[in-house]
């Protein structure tokens, strides 16, 4: 069973995820209008994935006894002044959710709450590997220098990007 604290941290968790979601779809509709379709799929699937995340910390706090709460979801920016200002928007965005998730593990440590721990831990690997992935792919948008040949090489690479459900 949760304690009424980690349930609290957990619904506040899944709003932030949600709003990641919305964040992403936000970006996705920015490379749409500005001809980048490719990187609207990629940012579409990044979308789909932290939904993915939402609903795994949504079905814990079920599983454990607790009632999710869904709350408003704040409305994300809508205009960039380019594709690197957005990674760079999403990369910080991502480190933001790493201490989100850092702050949860210190709650269930001092809660002494180990299921709740050990279930987080799976999301901390996750942080890693999406900071890993924003930072790959600004570095990548940067090198183009936002010229029109490399942005349509990375469009064309982006677009074949394949969502894959988490496994656990």
């Amino acid at each position: 069973m949760l304690s009424e604290k980690m349930e609290k941290s957990l619904n506040k968790q899944v709003n932030a995820e949600l709003y990641s979601s919305y964040l992403y779809l936000s970006m996705s509709a920015y490379f749409s209008e500005i001809n980048l379709n490719g990187f609207a799929h990629w940012m579409r699937l990044q979308a789909q994935e932290e939904l993915s995340h939402a609903m795994k910390i949504y079905d814990y706090v079920n599983e454990r006894g607790g009632r999710p709460l869904l709350e408003g979801i704040d409305a994300p920016p809508k205009l960039w002044g380019s594709p690197a200002e957005v990674f760079e928007n999403v990369l910080s965005h991502e480190q933001k959710v790493t201490g989100m998730i850092n702050d949860l593990v210190d709650l269930a440590i001092e809660l002494k709450d180990h299921a709740t721990n050990n279930f987080l831990q799976w999301f901390v690997s996750e942080q890693v590997e999406e900071e890993a992935s924003a930072n790959e792919v600004l570095q990548k948008v940067k090198m183009t220098g936002n010229q029109s040949g490399g942005l349509f090489m990375l469009n064309q690479e982006f677009g074949k990007r394949i969502f894959s459900p988490d496994s656990e």
